[in-house]
C-alpha cells in the first residue's frame, strides 16, 4: 500500500528528488547538524541529526495512511539496517 505514492525529499532545504518504491538518495554532507524533510499530507516531516565525519547515516522514509492522501514519515537507521535495505534498491538518477 502506498507503493505509487511518490514525495519530495530535501536535505537542509535543498531537494534531492523525489522517492520511488525501491529506490535511495546518496549524498555527501559536513560533519555539523542536518535537517532531512520529506512531504506528509499536510505539512513537511523532517528528522535532524548531528553528523560525524567518516560514518554513513541512513534514514528511511515511510508512507502512513493520511486522511485523504498518504504521508510519510522518516527514521533514522543504523548504517547496518541501512546498508541492508539499499542493497535491493537502486540509486536515484
Amino acid at each position: 500500500m502506498g507503493a505509487g505514492l511518490t514525495k519530495s525529499v530535501y536535505v537542509d532545504g535543498v531537494i534531492l528528488g523525489e522517492t520511488a518504491q525501491n529506490t535511495f538518495f546518496y549524498k555527501e554532507i559536513l560533519p555539523g547538524k542536518h535537517e532531512v524533510e520529506t512531504e506528509s499530507e499536510f505539512s513537511n516531516n523532517s528528522i535532524t541529526f548531528q553528523a560525524e565525519g567518516g560514518r554513513n547515516y541512513f534514514i528511511k522514509q515511510y508512507i502512513k495512511l493520511g486522511v485523504f492522501i498518504g504521508g510519510a514519515g522518516l527514521t533514522l537507521v543504523t548504517e547496518e539496517n541501512g546498508m541492508e535495505e539499499v542493497r535491493g534498491c537502486k540509486l536515484a538518477q
